[in-house]
């Protein structure tokens, strides 16, 4: 994988299905991925309705899951001993690292003392 794919989280799957993001902001990278860390969030979300989720069901199928192998495991750990960020928010970093992906996401603070590329939409 490669700088030019992207790693959404959480958030960006929410504010996609609300369009609060605009779908071609992700025109700018050409693949783009979830951690299977952001498919349990966005699916343990407390829908409206069996609409709504009907809908991010069918959005999340459009992106790729990543799973958590040895290598992201370990770099989760690295990153929690340096940066004391939520086990969540550090898979999901450790995945962007270890697999050379930007990460789209509204909630930097929650990432910008790991060393990966990081797009905020909303900027």
């Amino acid at each position: 994988m490669n700088g030019n794919s992207a790693l959404l989280d959480s958030n960006i799957i929410i504010y996609l299905s609300k369009r609060e993001v605009p779908l071609s902001f992700l025109d700018q990278f050409d693949t783009h991925y979830i951690s299977v860390i952001t498919y349990m969030e966005v699916l343990g979300y407390q829908f409206r309705d069996s609409k709504e989720e009907e809908f991010i069901r069918e959005m999340l199928e459009i992106f790729s899951v990543l799973f958590i192998d040895q290598k992201i495991a370990d770099m989760a750990i690295e990153i929690r001993k340096k940066q004391r960020i939520k086990l969540p928010d550090a898979i999901i970093a450790a995945t962007a690292k270890v697999l050379d992906l930007c990460l789209v996401t509204r909630n930097i603070d929650d990432f910008k003392k790991v060393e990966i590329q990081i797009a905020n939409p909303f900027d």
